[in-house]
C-alpha cells in the first residue's frame, strides 16, 4: 500500500481536524471526539440488534453522510472498516480500495467542504487526483458528491428549503446553500442518479446545517436541520444518527410536525442531550443545547436517555411522547405529574401574546414628557427599564388592558438552562394603570394592585420558573411556555415552601426545584402610581 494510504488511515496527534474554524454558527464542523461517540452507539446498537455482530466486519455496509463538511464522519468510518476487515480482505490496498467505492458515500454542502471532505477521506481534494489513496475511483468527485445546484423559486421562497429569494439568489461566484439531499422531491432516484447505481444505505449520519437565513422571512432564520432528518428516513436506512440543537425537544419555530413525529414514532433508540452546548461545540453557542440520536427503522420501545451537564451524567428508559414536548429530566417528569394531579388552568391564559400591545421591542413613537391624556409606556432602552408617554389613541391593540393593572414580564430570559442554577425569566415590573408596553414585554393583567403584587410573589418563586423551565428550551419565553404553571388565588404573597407543600413535593424533588433555579429578589415598589 502507499506511503499516503498508510498515513491517512492511522491515528494522528494532534488531529487537524480538531484545529478548524467553524464555517459558521449554523453550519459547525463535528469535532472527531463527538464522531466517534456516535459512531460507537452505533456500534453497540448493531450489536444488540444483530446477535453480537460487528458492524464494522460487514463488506457490504453502506454509509451514507448526506451533509458532509469536513469528512470526520467518512474518515473515522473507514479506518473503523480497515480495521474490521484485516480478516475479510487482507490486502490492505485492495481493503481500502473495497471500502472507498463500495461502502463510503458522502455529499458536500458546499464546494468548500466537498474539496475538504475528500482531503480527508482520499487524501486528495479530487478522488482521481495523483496522491489519492482511492485509486479505481475515476472521477473527481468519487464518492464524495458536489454539484452546484440552484433553489426552486416559488414566488419570493424556495419550495424546498424556505430561504428567501431576495437574500439567496445570487451570482454564481457566491455560495446559494441550495443543499443537494434536500432539494428534490425524490431522494432515492436522485442518489441513484448521483452515484450510478441502485442505492439502499444501511446507516446515514452527520450534522446537518442548523439554520436557513431569511427561512422565517425577512432577514430571520429558520430551521432546517429537520429537512435533513426527514429526508435521511425516506431512504428507508437501518440505522439513522444526525447531531441536532435540542430546542427541537421544546420548542423552534416550524417544528411541531417534526417533534410530534419524532416522539410518537418509537424509533428513537438513544438520544444523548447536552443542555450546554460549549461542551459539544466549545467555540459556538446553540441556544438550548445540542444533542444527537440513534434511529432504529426495527426499534419500536422506550428510548434511552442521557442527559450530560459536565461531569454529571444520568441516563434513564424514557416514554418520548408522555407529554406534548420532551422534559429532559426524569425528576422533573414527577414533579411536573404532580402537579398536573390537581385540576387547574395554566397561568398562560392570562399572560398575553407577543407584543401585547403590537409595538415592537425598538418602537419610537413616545416622548419624554407626560401630556393631558397621556398613558405610561413601559419599555426596555440599551438594557435599561425605562418609563416614557403617548397618547392613549396610539394603542391599536388591546386597549382594554389599558385601565388594567399588568406585572410585565420580560420576553427575553436566560438562554435555556445554559448554567445552572438558571433564573430561567427576567425580573417582573409591575405598572399601575392607565398604562402599555413594548414587545419587551408580555404583559399579565389583574384588576387590583393587590391581586398584581400576589402574581409577581407568584413569578418569582423557584417553583413557578421551574414550570416556566420544562417548556422553555431557548432565551425567548412565549405565552404558552408557561402552560403547567397553574393559576393560584391572588388574595396572598406566595412563597416556595407554600406551593412544596401544597403541590405534596418530597425532599429530593424540593432540593432538586432549589439546585437548579435561581433565587429571584423583586422589588417592593409598584411603578406609575
Amino acid at each position: 500500500m502507499s506511503e499516503q494510504a498508510s498515513f491517512t488511515l492511522r491515528n494522528r496527534n494532534p488531529d487537524v481536524l480538531t484545529c478548524i474554524a467553524n464555517l459558521s454558527n449554523d453550519e459547525v464542523f463535528t469535532p472527531p471526539e463527538l464522531a466517534n461517540q456516535m459512531l460507537d452507539s452505533l456500534t453497540q446498537a448493531w450489536a444488540e440488534d444483530n446477535n453480537g455482530a460487528n458492524l464494522w466486519e460487514d463488506k457490504n455496509i453502506k454509509f451514507l453522510d448526506p451533509c458532509t463538511k469536513s469528512g470526520v464522519f467518512l474518515r473515522e468510518i473507514t479506518t473503523r472498516l480497515t480495521i474490521g476487515l484485516e480478516n475479510k480482505i487482507p490486502n490492505l490496498e485492495d481493503r481500502v480500495e473495497h471500502i472507498l467505492s463500495k461502502q463510503v458515500f458522502g455529499i458536500g454542502i458546499t464546494k468548500l467542504t466537498s474539496l475538504l471532505a475528500r482531503r480527508s477521506v482520499y487524501c486528495s481534494k479530487h478522488a482521481d487526483g495523483e496522491h489519492s489513496i482511492a485509486k479505481s475511483l475515476k472521477s473527481r468527485d468519487g464518492k464524495i458528491w458536489y454539484e452546484r445546484i440552484e433553489h426552486t423559486w416559488n414566488g419570493t421562497k424556495c419550495m424546498f428549503c424556505g430561504s428567501q429569494k431576495s437574500i439567496l439568489d445570487r451570482d454564481l461566484s457566491l455560495e446559494n446553500y441550495a443543499y443537494g439531499f434536500i432539494h428534490t422531491n425524490n431522494i432515492k432516484s436522485r442518489l441513484n442518479e448521483l452515484f450510478g447505481e441502485e442505492m439502499q444505505f444501511d446507516v446515514i449520519i452527520g450534522n446537518p446545517p442548523y439554520q436557513m437565513k431569511g427561512g422565517a422571512g425577512g432577514t430571520s432564520a429558520s430551521s432546517i436541520y429537520q429537512l435533513f432528518v426527514e429526508q435521511a428516513k425516506q431512504l428507508e436506512p437501518k440505522y439513522l444518527s444526525m447531531v441536532i440543537p435540542s430546542r427541537w425537544l421544546a420548542g423552534g419555530r416550524g417544528l411541531d410536525e417534526f417533534r410530534r413525529e419524532m416522539l410518537n414514532s418509537n424509533n428513537l433508540k438513544r438520544l444523548i442531550d447536552y443542555p450546554v452546548s460549549k461542551e459539544v461545540f466549545p467555540n459556538v453557542e446553540v441556544k438550548g443545547g445540542i444533542c444527537f440520536f440513534l434511529w432504529a427503522g426495527n426499534h419500536n420501545d422506550k428510548c434511552e436517555v442521557t442527559v450530560i451537564r459536565g461531569e454529571e451524567s444520568t441516563s434513564s428508559d424514557r416514554i418520548l411522547n408522555e407529554f406534548d414536548i420532551f422534559v429532559r429530566d426524569q425528576m422533573a417528569v414527577n414533579i411536573l405529574n404532580k402537579v398536573r394531579l390537581k385540576e387547574y388552568v395554566g397561568i398562560n391564559t392570562i399572560v398575553s401574546n407577543r407584543e401585547p400591545f403590537k409595538m415592537e421591542s425598538n418602537f419610537k413613537g413616545f416622548h419624554k414628557h407626560k401630556k393631558t391624556d397621556d398613558i405610561s409606556l413601559y419599555r426596555i432602552e440599551s438594557g435599561h427599564r425605562v418609563i416614557d408617554f403617548l397618547g392613549k389613541s396610539n394603542i391599536v391593540k388591546n386597549s382594554h388592558l389599558i385601565d388594567k393593572w399588568k406585572v410585565l414580564v420580560p420576553k427575553a430570559g436566560s438562554d435555556g438552562g445554559q448554567k445552572i442554577p438558571d433564573s430561567v425569566l427576567g425580573k417582573p415590573w409591575i405598572s399601575a394603570p392607565p398604562s402599555a408596553c413594548t414587545g419587551s414585554f408580555l404583559a399579565i393583567s389583574t384588576d387590583s394592585k393587590e391581586a398584581a403584587i400576589s402574581i409577581q410573589s407568584y413569578y418569582a418563586t423557584k417553583f413557578f420558573r421551574f414550570l416556566v423551565s420544562l417548556r422553555k428550551i431557548t432565551q425567548d419565553a412565549f405565552s404558552h411556555m408557561y402552560l403547567w404553571v397553574p393559576i393560584q388565588t391572588w388574595d396572598r404573597e406566595w412563597d416556595d415552601d407554600a406551593l412544596y407543600k401544597k403541590y405534596n413535593l418530597d425532599r429530593d424533588e424540593i432540593e432538586y426545584i432549589e439546585s437548579v433555579i435561581r433565587v429571584m429578589s423583586i422589588d417592593s415598589e409598584v411603578n406609575g402610581e
